[in-house]
């Protein structure tokens, strides 16, 4: 299989990356490096299957070429991170939004019709009052504090841009949904909070917890995320369907930072920062998002592998271990 990765130099994109090498599908990835990384693709380079194009999806020439030898298509690339959201809007409408169109351009134009992933995100939710998010539930955006919202309006666009194109033009396209995704090689610099929490604890520096932390999210390990991700890229009836993707176990973050803690058997305090110190704006953040996953366990029977502990343990792990190498 040919599979084409925009965004694939970033955490999730080149753990696909790994995945279809070790199946022995031929891969290509894509992406610009701003917020990618050239580490995340070390373990590739030599591989004869494996290709790379340092490039951006809004001005890249061979991006029609691309999509014509693809038999798939993960379309990852995107500016995430809310300390990133809110330094470059602009940039955040521009790659979320005309980036999509022009993969779904080339896709109609090409007269191909590969299997095609559009990652989306759980943040479309908002303030939506459910316990839990299902698929089909009301999506609710605040007036007020728009940039803090421009990354969720700029993927519901997407979705709105996939289903258009998929309709008229029967493209095989399936849009997820992702919930918090963690797990090796995601870094802290965008205001992730898992392996942020991680090198504090590591380090014993004070872990910083946002607001209250009383805020609950559901995590689920990239490696998870991955499986679940090309079970639906393969599977037909989720071709026009918008699917959840991540694990429903739910945690607050102020009871994750405490866990780290404990998993590390770190001397790490907790300093509690209020969102306009950590972000230089004040706003109001959801408190809660948990995946309803029926209709993603109904389409491919996934279920996680990884649970939270275990995979904070292997990410403590990697830490130190990493520390080690730099002393």
């Amino acid at each position: 299989m040919h599979v084409l990765i925009t965004g694939g130099a970033g955490f999730i994109g080149s753990h696909l990356a790994e995945h279809h090498l070790a199946r022995g599908d031929q891969v290509y990835v894509v992406d610009n490096l701003s917020t990618g990384s050239l580490t995340n693709l070390k373990p590739f380079r030599g591989n004869p299957a494996f290709r790379f194009a340092e490039a951006d999806i809004l001005h890249w020439n061979g991006l029609s070429e691309a999509v014509a030898w693809a038999d798939r298509i993960y379309h990852m690339a995107a500016v995430v991170g809310v300390k990133k959201v809110l330094e470059d809007p602009v940039a955040v409408m521009a790659t979320n939004m005309t980036g999509t169109e022009r993969i779904l351009r080339a896709l109609h134009h090409g007269g191909w019709n590969p299997q095609v992933v559009i990652a989306s995100t759980s943040e479309v939710y908002g303030f939506n009052p459910q316990s839990s998010f299902a698929e089909t539930d009301y999506i609710v955006l605040p007036s007020a504090g728009r940039l803090r919202w421009a990354y969720a309006v700029t993927k519901l666009a997407d979705e709105f841009l996939a289903f258009s194109y998929a309709r008229k033009y029967g493209l095989n396209i399936v849009v997820v949904r992702l919930f918090n995704t963690i797990g090796p090689n995601q870094v802290g610099h965008y205001g992730m909070v898992v392996p942020s929490f991680v090198k504090q604890a590591v380090h014993n520096e004070p872990l910083t917890v946002y607001g209250e932390g009383n805020q609950t999210r559901s995590f689920c390990d990239v490696r998870d995320t991955v499986v679940a991700l090309d079970r639906l890229a393969g599977c037909p009836e989720a071709w026009g369907e918008v699917v959840n993707v991540g694990n429903d176990q739910e945690i607050p973050i102020r009871d994750l930072a405490e866990l780290i803690i404990q998993r590390a058997q770190s001397a790490s305090p907790l300093h509690y920062l209020s969102y306009k110190d950590a972000y230089g704006e004040e706003f109001e953040d959801v408190t809660h998002r948990r995946p309803v996953l029926n209709k993603l366990r109904a389409l491919t029977g996934f279920t996680p592998e990884w649970t939270l502990t275990d995979t904070l343990d292997d990410l403590i792990e990697r830490e130190r271990t990493q520390n080690l190498r730099v002393a």
